[in-house]
């Protein structure tokens, strides 16, 4: 299969990691597009736009109470998994890990896209739509059953 042929290939030409450390980007979601994993803390819209992009995530850190579900969700739905942002070592040895293999990060991508919901804002607005076109005709039958 191409699947095995691109692991062997893989391991007998490891692939270079490049990481590029970012401060505030007011396009990630670039970013997220071109990246093969995303190693974050578990802060909620960014879980979001990675599920929705198919993007597995490493998450490194959360707020107690506010984000632990969170971390929960992604372990979950197995498209990431937690290391402590405690041991840098830790984290870059996972995601070396991931990358070296090609299989796993496609299950993890498949996963993630299962979990997220990339119509989701569509689907919003669409409801809002038919919602409001329905309070329309409901105002509209009630003036015309008015006595006058």
């Amino acid at each position: 299969s191409s699947s095995s042929s691109l692991s062997s290939t893989m391991a007998q030409n490891p692939p270079q990691v490049i990481v590029q450390p970012l401060g505030f980007v007011s396009n990630m979601a670039e970013y997220m597009v071109a990246a093969d994993i995303l190693i974050t803390k578990a802060g909620p819209g960014t879980i979001a736009e990675a599920a929705s992009l198919g993007l597995p995530v490493l998450l490194t850190s959360f707020l107690p109470g506010q984000e632990e579900g969170n971390v929960d969700f992604v372990l979950e739905k197995k498209f990431g998994q937690y290391q402590s942002d405690s041991n840098p070592n830790k984290i870059a040895s996972m995601a070396c890990e991931w990358l070296r293999n090609p299989d796993r990060m496609v299950e993890m991508s498949l996963h993630a896209k299962r979990a997220g919901m990339p119509n989701a804002a569509e689907d919003i607005v669409k409801y809002i739509g038919k919602s409001t076109l329905r309070w329309k005709e409901v105002q509209e039958e009630e003036e015309n059953t008015l006595p006058e």
